[in-house]
């Protein structure tokens, strides 16, 4: 069947450069308004027990602090991002930071779970910065620095993640838990002033109708699968709240599927699924996403453990923290550098390097976690791999799309990414819950498994990488048919 995805006129695309602001300014506040997103998304699971205490909350329903920013990030991050396409990229960034500005105020000024709960919702909902922010950039900024920037922004999401587990417990130990809302909530005015007054809106659009059904269908299949996935270690993988809402969640995403190859004006294009730019780049998100929160859970509860053990490390969640420190500057550095690569050799080189590295970073302690400088070295490695591939990642699906699907494109990425983390952190979890003594210390068996999980998951990455087409080459044959966007070579094959 023939389909062929409009691409609309590049022309008012360098008529818009006169009045550009600064571009510098542009990725300043876009890499603010992503990493207060990031940070929020793991800054509070180390505090969670001092959380729960304070609020005199049951642990289970502690939990969903958790699951309800991520439920809120998995649905609306698609409708946003196709607002955005419709109607504006910045238009609804406005819209985004400024739900996540009162999600975090409310939540500072929380005085119970359930306020606490709503907030974390209204956080969630701003998990369209990431594809909103990359449209904008590829919209906005020169050609020249368009790789490069998504490098920088893609990082970020990792860095952000890893400066929460971070700086949790310094906030929680030397101020209190309210604080780690008080803290991202300067960051956010910024970016969102900044985009306020710093951003013009981009002309490139793509009118339509949000498609309502199939929101409605994609809502019921993301809740069900992430709250089975982020409560099944609570209820029991085998209970029939589980498995019911592991089946609706399944079947919901396959009507999903089928409704949206039919529908006009569809939420996410599936079509664009046939790319294998696109398709093998969603893999590799959710490995990613795998990956990263497997580290996050594995890591500093090995170190927290005593070293009585004769396999912990015995380091306060403060110490613990500063050992991801490793991670997050690998990331700092090559997700800029991945951007560089990507300009001279295209996205597929530095998402398999970044496969292979992180591959070895769960490798090595599987085999031998016993000194300190195994866990420097794995999470110097798996930050380098992250740095890369998610950089790599969005660069491929830019390649692959026309300019007015790129928010709904990403905004797939993102999902994709939320929902390896959820099942990376339930795993993981179970697996040490499971591997556990009487007295609920995890046993050395638990990390060993643990890690070799990651190392397995971290494969499919590398294969993904390895299907992924070729940009370099692509790009050649879109200049020798005097093509200035590679994506068309793609949509026209169709």
């Amino acid at each position: 069947m023939s389909h062929t995805i409009e691409k609309p006129a590049t022309g008012p695309i360098p008529q818009a450069a006169a009045h550009r602001p600064n571009s510098a300014l542009i990725t300043f506040y876009l890499a603010l308004g992503g990493l207060s997103f990031a940070v929020l998304q793991s800054l509070v699971a180390p505090a969670l027990s001092t959380i729960g205490h304070d609020l005199g909350a049951a642990t289970g329903d502690v939990s969903w602090i958790l699951t309800a920013y991520l439920l809120s990030a998995s649905v609306l991050t698609p409708i946003f991002a196709r607002l955005g396409d419709m109607v504006g990229k910045r238009r609804i960034l406005i819209v985004v930071l400024s739900l996540l500005l009162v999600g975090t105020l409310l939540a500072a000024l929380a005085p119970n779970l359930g306020v606490l709960i709503v907030a974390r919702a209204l956080q969630g909902a701003a998990g369209a910065v990431m594809p909103l922010s990359i449209g904008i950039v590829r919209d906005e900024l020169p050609g020249g620095k368009v790789s490069v920037t998504i490098g920088l922004l893609s990082a970020i999401f990792g860095i952000g993640a890893g400066v929460g587990i971070l700086a949790a417990g310094p906030i929680v130990e030397n101020l209190d838990w309210h604080w780690l809302f008080w803290l991202p909530l300067v960051l956010i005015v910024v970016a969102l002033l900044g985009t306020i007054f710093g951003m013009p809106e981009s002309p490139i659009r793509k009118p339509g109708r949000l498609d309502l059904l199939g929101t409605a269908v994609l809502t019921v299949s993301l809740v069900s699968l992430l709250l089975a996935i982020s409560e099944g270690q609570n209820w029991g993988w085998g209970s029939f709240k589980t498995v019911s809402l592991l089946i609706l969640g399944t079947a919901s995403l396959v009507a999903f599927v089928l409704a949206e190859l039919r529908v006009k004006e569809p939420l996410i294009d599936m079509r664009l699924f046939k790319f294998r730019g696109v398709w093998t780049a969603h893999v590799v998100a959710l490995v990613f996403g795998f990956a990263m929160f497997g580290t996050f859970v594995l890591v500093p509860t090995l170190l927290q453990l005593p070293t009585a053990v004769g396999y912990g490390f015995g380091k306060t969640v403060s110490e613990a923290g500063l050992y991801l420190l490793p991670t997050v500057l690998m990331m700092v550095v090559l997700g800029p550098v991945a951007g560089i690569m990507i300009r001279k050799v295209g996205p597929k080189p530095p998402m398999l390097i970044g496969a292979l590295s992180v591959t070895a970073a769960f490798i090595l302690p599987a085999i031998a976690h016993g000194e300190i400088w195994q866990i420097v070295l794995s999470g110097l490695l798996t930050g380098a791999g992250i740095g890369l591939a998610l950089a790599a990642t969005a660069n491929a699906i830019i390649e692959s799309v026309p300019a007015t699907q790129t928010s709904e494109a990403i905004s797939a990425n993102t999902i994709a990414r939320t929902i390896g983390s959820s099942i990376g952190t339930a795993v993981i979890a179970a697996l040490i819950s499971s591997h556990s003594t009487p007295q609920g210390l995890p046993m050395n068996d638990a990390f060993t498994i643990g890690f070799w999980a990651c190392a397995a998951v971290a494969v499919l990455a590398i294969i993904g990488s390895l299907v992924a087409p070729s940009m370099r080459k692509r790009r050649q044959q879109a200049l020798a048919l005097g093509i200035d966007d590679p994506s068309v070579i793609e949509t026209q094959a169709l």
